[in-house]
């Protein structure tokens, strides 16, 4: 039933995009953007529409672009707007506080697997990390690898839903990009030291 939907859903955002020309695809991965701020659309509906409107490549990479760039916009969003408020309030109550230090010192393999999940809601974890203000530069690389995967992913359930299901090939497939997304996390957080 959520399935048929969702298909549903998206046969009418890929006629409607198809009709505003040229415009269509901008409108798309604007809507990506404001998807990270306020979930209103399915990410696996955007992302499957820019694989059907662009192909599987560009139309990975264009999402996994706009997908990063709206994250980061609703970090720094919470960041600057609200971080400062929130450690005022958080400072006054010791167990609050004493979650907020964790959230903000997240080990990086941790906050990487998290947003590579694909069923973890990317605003809650944007807002997370800006209202405890994690250090940008260990959310930034986080997000752009654990994205990876996550679009992947999401594109592939968008595009293939049953028939992806059913083969284990494609599984198996994701499983391994899972470990290749962990491991990197290990080796690039040895390098460039962000725990």
């Amino acid at each position: 039933m959520v399935c048929m939907e969702l298909m549903e859903l998206i046969d009418k955002l890929i006629e409607y995009i198809n009709n505003a020309g040229p415009f269509g695809v901008v409108l798309s991965c604007g809507l990506m953007s404001i998807e990270s701020i306020f979930p209103i659309i399915p990410l696996v509906a955007l992302i499957t529409i820019n694989e059907m409107l662009l192909g599987k490549l560009l139309g990975f990479f264009v999402s996994w672009f706009f997908t990063v760039a709206g994250c980061v916009m609703s970090y720094y969003i919470f960041k600057k707007g609200f971080g400062n408020k929130f450690e005022r309030l958080t400072q006054d109550k010791e167990k609050i506080d004493k979650y907020r230090k964790a959230l903000k010192n997240i080990k990086f393999s941790t906050l990487v697997l998290i947003i590579a999940m694909p069923l973890t809601p990317a605003f809650i974890v944007n807002i997370v990390a800006g209202l405890v203000k994690m250090d940008f530069k260990k959310y930034f690389v986080a997000l752009l690898i654990g994205k990876l995967s996550m679009v992947y992913f999401l594109g592939f359930m968008g595009t293939s839903f049953i028939a992806g299901l059913k083969d284990p090939s494609t599984l198996i497939r994701i499983v391994i990009i899972m470990i290749i997304v962990y491991g990197s996390c290990y080796i690039i957080n040895k390098i460039l030291k962000l725990n």
